[in-house]
């Protein structure tokens, strides 16, 4: 099984939402996770109403956060530039100039069991984003040839999670998804691990 997989299905999405770019990882959580550390952020915000890892990262970050009653539907706006849009599936669905951050976990619209992509139109924080989810390393290239110069993750998608994705595409693209909101999740601040004083 090879790379290229996962190099095909990154230019699948791309084309899907007409992105110039998506960068495929192991899950959206990583994905944002990866946008935050990029740009750096120190300040962000959460919805009442969202999966809980989304706070999580913030607190794993060190990134002052706040929750906000947003009613939001398909995506909301972490910051001003990086987009949860976990279930957000729609033709030519990307925003210009955001990371989009998108989920392929087993209840989405296209299901592969775990998984996630980033969209993107910068090409150089897209080269940035390619290394830092492959360990700080270009795909197809044994890591030892190469000097290392970005800190990486290993947040990366296997060419077996990305072959799926290719062969579901299709049945995907010709169905109407579900249309997720903030009343599809509870609501985060009542739960006790964000009332700790």
């Amino acid at each position: 099984m090879s790379f290229q997989n996962v190099i095909q299905f990154e230019k699948k999405i791309a084309e899907f939402y007409n992105a110039p770019f998506a960068v495929s990882t192991d899950c959206c959580t990583h994905a944002i996770e990866l946008c935050l550390r990029l740009k750096n952020i120190k300040n962000a915000v959460s919805p009442k109403h969202t999966y809980i890892s989304i706070p999580f990262t913030f607190e794993k970050l060190d990134i002052e956060w706040q929750f906000e009653d947003n009613k939001w539907q398909d995506y909301y706006y972490i910051t001003n530039d990086i987009i949860d849009a976990a279930v957000h599936w729609q033709k030519n669905g990307y925003i210009h100039d955001t990371f989009m951050c998108l989920s392929f976990q087993y209840q989405k619209h296209l299901g592969l069991g775990r998984g996630g992509a980033i969209l993107l139109n910068s090409e150089a924080e897209y080269y940035k984003l390619l290394k830092m989810r492959y360990d700080g390393r270009l795909p197809d290239i044994p890591w030892a040839k190469q000097n290392i110069d970005t800190v990486g993750y290993h947040y990366y998608m296997t060419p077996e999670t990305a072959e799926l994705g290719l062969e579901k595409m299709p049945a995907a693209i010709a169905t109407d998804p579900r249309r997720w909101s903030y009343q599809d999740y509870p609501d985060l601040s009542k739960i006790e691990i964000f009332n700790v004083q």
